[in-house]
Order: structure tokens, then C-alpha cells, then sequence
């Protein structure tokens, strides 16, 4: 119905409907430029900083000193951002993903990608029920983080499970901190293994691990390449077969979600009609990467597409940083960073296990 009515607005008055948007998407922009910039700093990109990280970070700052002055004038572009720009950023992301990347990878490498997202995730669901005593959002977006793609992870899932700003602001900060980590650690444990000769993984295997494990895209090229460009290029496309994952992951959980949560009595009626609510820009990010897939586009074009992607993405995640306050994330306490945590030595420890389950001895 909301969005209905806003198409009927926007036909009713163009610039009367547009014109309210353009301090906060220009905000967003802003934050957007400037953090693009900084990621392609030698000093910011050898952390492994991407500029989503770094625009939720400045958005977060802003948010918390600049943004409740202007708030008035700019939540409605912001709002935009955060939700509408979210999903076109997660369906173009499908540019960067083909098909022939699993092929690339072969059978052993989705095993262990689906094996590492399933165990993380359904170990992140029972350790913040019955551990913590976490709330099922929270609980949610940090197991989506931590087993798929990070931040964009927990920004694609936010739409399904349906929190509040701070939550995702939680769960962004725990895998932008452990895979922060885990970037530096992994090259360490790589040599600690030639010494030691435990996991007995070639270059090509632990860069597979990496992929497998890491949480952020820019985290895993910057650990795989500290090892070497055959780690590097394996740990890519790992991560990418992994980060191809969301979508089913998606329409699972919200399959999941439609089903378990407790509709009232006004949506009731609606619930029987409509018992499953599809994400679409889920099954869209899918046709989009089958698409890709086919190589029609040229490579130029596909580039821009992909630098166009990024753009709506930083501005998601600006305007998430701008609605997110400090007190908020304080009050969520340190349980969150202690389910992270655990996840963290999980993937860590439990993802050699599944790795060397696979790729040695064959299971």
C-alpha cells in the first residue's frame, strides 16, 4: 500500500515528491565520494578497509555529532538510501558473480562454502538463544554476517528480519572487527602451518580456507594475497561461490521467518493467503548473475555497472550509520561482540576441520 501511494504521489507532483529526497540522498552521496576515495588509499586499502566499511563508519560519526540538527530535512533521502537503494545494490551485485566461477572452484569448494555457512549460521542461532538470551534479530544479522559475506550480508537480510537500525549497526561492527582480525591472523596461521605442518594445505587449498572463512570480500583479498597470487585467486573465488549462497540463504530465512513468527489478528487473513513472503530482490540478485553468466555484456559496461553497485551500496550503508546512535549500540551490551566471537574461533577452527574433511581426506 505505501508503495502504491507513493507512485501515485510521484505522478501527482514530480518535483513535489522528489524534492524532499535531495538533502539526504545528497548526504548519503557525499559520505559515499569521500569513502570510495579513502578505500583506494595505500594506507586505508592495506588494513583491507572497503568503502562500505568506511562509509557506515563516517556515517556513524556524523550521526551521532552532525545529523540530529539536519535530521528534519534529510530522513527522508536517508530512509530512501537505506532501504530502496539497499535492494537495486544487492540485485546489481550479481554482476559480480558468474556461474563459471564455481566451475572454477569445482565441487569441493561449494561443499565446504555450504558446510561453513550452514554450521556457522545454525551455531550462531543456538548460541544466541540458549547461550546469551539474545533477542532473534540481533542473533540473525550476526550469524548472516559471519557465515556469508560480512556487511553486505547483514545489510541484505536486515529487509527480512526487520530490526532496527542499532541492531544492524551491531552486527555490521562485529564482522567488520573479527574479519578485520582475520585478515592479519590468517597469513600468521599460514606460516605457524609450514613450520609446524598441521593442516598440510597448499596455496591453492588455503586459499580455498580463506574464501571459505573470511568474512568480508576485500578481507579475503587482502589475506589471500598476503600468501600468494595462487592463494589469492582461489580465496576469491571461493568467497564469491559463498557470497553467491545469499540469495537461497535469503528466501530460505524468510521462508523460515513467514512461517514461525506470530502474525496478528489483523494480518492473519493476509498470512493464510500469503504465507511465505519472497524477498525479490533475492531471486533477482539470481537471474541477474545467471545473466552475467552468459558474458553478453561487454566487459566495459559490466565494469561501470559494478562501480554504479558500489555507489548504492556505500550510500546504504551511509544512511545507515547516519540513523544509528551510539547509545543504542551501548545498550546492546557485550553479548553481540561475545556471539561474534565465538563464531569467529568457530570459522577459525571449525572451518580447518571442514576444509580438511573435503580437500584431504576426502570426505
Amino acid at each position: 500500500m505505501h508503495q502504491i501511494s507513493s507512485w501515485k504521489a510521484f505522478k501527482r507532483d514530480p518535483s513535489g515528491f522528489i524534492t524532499p529526497l535531495l538533502p539526504g540522498l545528497l548526504l548519503a552521496g557525499v559520505i559515499t565520494a569521500f569513502s570510495m576515495y579513502a578505500a583506494t588509499l595505500p594506507i586505508v586499502s592495506q588494513w583491507g578497509l572497503s568503502a562500505l566499511t568506511l562509509a557506515i563508519v563516517i556515517g556513524m560519526i556524523l550521526g551521532n555529532v552532525v545529523y540530529p540538527s539536519i535530521a528534519s530535512s534529510c530522513d527522508g533521502g536517508v530512509h530512501l538510501a537505506k532501504q530502496k537503494l539497499l535492494r537495486l545494490g544487492i540485485i546489481l551485485y550479481g554482476f559480480r558473480l558468474t556461474f563459471q566461477q564455481i566451475a572454477d572452484v569445482g565441487l569441493s569448494g561449494i561443499v565446504i562454502d555450504a558446510l561453513t555457512l550452514t554450521s556457522t549460521f545454525f551455531l550462531a542461532c543456538w548460541l544466541g538463544k540458549y547461550l546469551f538470551g539474545m533477542d532473534r534479530q540481533t542473533t540473525l544479522l550476526i550469524g548472516a554476517g559471519s557465515s556469508i559475506c560480512g556487511a553486505a550480508a547483514v545489510m541484505a537480510a536486515d529487509p527480512i528480519v526487520k530490526s532496527e537500525s542499532s541492531k544492524v549497526a551491531v552486527a555490521v561492527a562485529t564482522v567488520v572487527i573479527f574479519g578485520t582480525i582475520a585478515m592479519f591472523l590468517y597469513p600468521w596461521i599460514y606460516q605457524l602451518d609450514l613450520k609446524l605442518n598441521i593442516l598440510s594445505l597448499s596455496d591453492n587449498d588455503f586459499g580455498i580456507y580463506i574464501g571459505s572463512t573470511i568474512h568480508e570480500v576485500a578481507q579475503v583479498v587482502a589475506a589471500g594475497k598476503a600468501i600468494s597470487d595462487d592463494a589469492g585467486n582461489s580465496a576469491v573465488i571461493t568467497k564469491m561461490i559463498r557470497v553467491m549462497m545469499l540469495a537461497p540463504f535469503l528466501l530460505i530465512l524468510s521462508a523460515y521467518l513467514s512461517r514461525t513468527e506470530a502474525p496478528s489478528a489483523s494480518e492473519n487473513a493476509q498470512a493464510q493467503k500469503n504465507p511465505v513472503v519472497i524477498p525479490w530482490f533475492a531471486v533477482f540478485f539470481i537471474l541477474v548473475a545467471g545473466f552475467n553468466s552468459l558474458d553478453l555484456l561487454p566487459a566495459k559496461l559490466v565494469s561501470i555497472i559494478i562501480d554504479l553497485d558500489t555507489v548504492l551500496l556505500c550510500m546504504a550503508m551511509a544512511a545507515l550509520g547516519l540513523t544509528t546512535h551510539v547509545s543504542a549500540i551501548k545498550q546492546a551490551g557485550v553479548k553481540p561482540m561475545l556471539l561474534a566471537a565465538l563464531l569467529f574461533v568457530w570459522l577459525i577452527v571449525g572451518g580447518a576441520a571442514i576444509n580438511l574433511l573435503i580437500l584431504k581426506w576426502g570426505i
